[in-house]
């Protein structure tokens, strides 16, 4: 088996008006998602959530990838800059309970693995005129997978790229609203 270079790992071909166009010729769009606190809410409202979620999901009439990017939470800098509110705080008594405060969140995350996550949802289109698009659209992006079905596209007119980026608007609008219906804040990435 070839190992791939990384020229052939990435499938993106180039960014045009904020939207990723992959060397098979799809389209994406990426929605950056906020969290809630899920296991905060009472029953009741978990129920609600998630069946409107699942309301959403059954909506769509197109495939999305989920992403979620989770990285362990660096606090040094917090705590240094804790450090040096102590030791300008002038009162005794405050620079005792900023150290116990320092020790305390040292203490909680050695025990406990605090992690930090971005969720997002990657909206593609394949415009009609794809060979294969059924091929691309199981899988939109199989990073570190070498394909050979993602040769290097020719260049789209303005008039199909302006008909295909209004077709994959529509759809990120509908992630959008039914997200919002959800609770959930989304923010368009480069938009």
């Amino acid at each position: 088996m070839e190992a791939a270079n990384s020229q052939d790992l990435v499938l993106l071909e180039e960014v045009r008006d904020d939207i990723a166009i992959l060397k098979t010729g799809a389209m994406i769009k990426i929605v950056m998602v906020g969290g809630i606190n899920f296991f905060l809410k009472s029953e009741e409202e978990q129920n609600s959530i998630i069946l409107t979620y699942q309301d959403f999901l059954n909506s769509l009439d197109f495939p999305i990838q989920i992403l979620i990017h989770s990285r362990k939470v660096n606090i040094e800098d917090y705590l240094k800059r804790l450090e040096a509110r102590r030791m300008e705080e002038p009162s005794g008594l405050l620079q005792n309970q900023i150290f116990e405060y320092q020790q305390f969140v040292r203490g909680f995350v050695s025990e406990n693995e605090i992690m930090s996550k971005q969720f997002f949802v990657i909206v593609p289109y394949y415009p009609t005129s794809l060979t294969g698009a059924g091929d691309a659209a199981t899988s939109f992006l199989s990073f570190g997978k070498k394909k050979d079905s993602a040769q290097k596209t020719s260049t789209v007119s303005d008039e199909d790229f302006k008909k295909n980026a209004s077709s994959l608007s529509q759809r990120v609008q509908q992630i959008l609203d039914g997200l919002s219906v959800v609770g959930l804040s989304t923010e368009v990435l480069g938009g």
